[in-house]
């Protein structure tokens, strides 16, 4: 499964940060991000940032990851609210904004 971790970057050594989140600590490519600051949250799959979050998104990706390892335990709460609309919620219009076709 190729998941996106949400990583805050802890400090930026050039075109690379060390980050750190859910419990791992990484050095990260910035090369298709761009510059980025301290503190900064990005998400971050094979070692390379691919987006940079805000703090709100970093957490909703993370409520999303905690649900799923619950789940992978067989711990989950079939009714858990994750905090932000799945998109088997989502009227027809709002998952083409979703998907960037409005």
């Amino acid at each position: 499964m190729c998941i996106g971790l949400p990583l805050r970057a802890i400090e930026v050594l050039g075109q690379q940060a060390v980050a750190q989140g859910r419990g791992r600590r990484e050095t990260v490519d910035l090369r298709l991000v761009g510059a980025v600051e301290p503190g900064q949250w990005l998400l971050v799959f094979n070692g390379a940032a691919r987006e940079c979050l805000d703090g709100t998104r970093a957490a909703e990706i993370n409520a999303a990851l905690d649900l799923l390892e619950q789940g992978l335990a067989g711990q989950a709460d079939a009714q858990a609210d994750p905090g932000f609309a799945l998109p088997s919620s989502m009227s027809l219009q709002d998952l083409a904004a979703l998907a960037g076709r409005t």
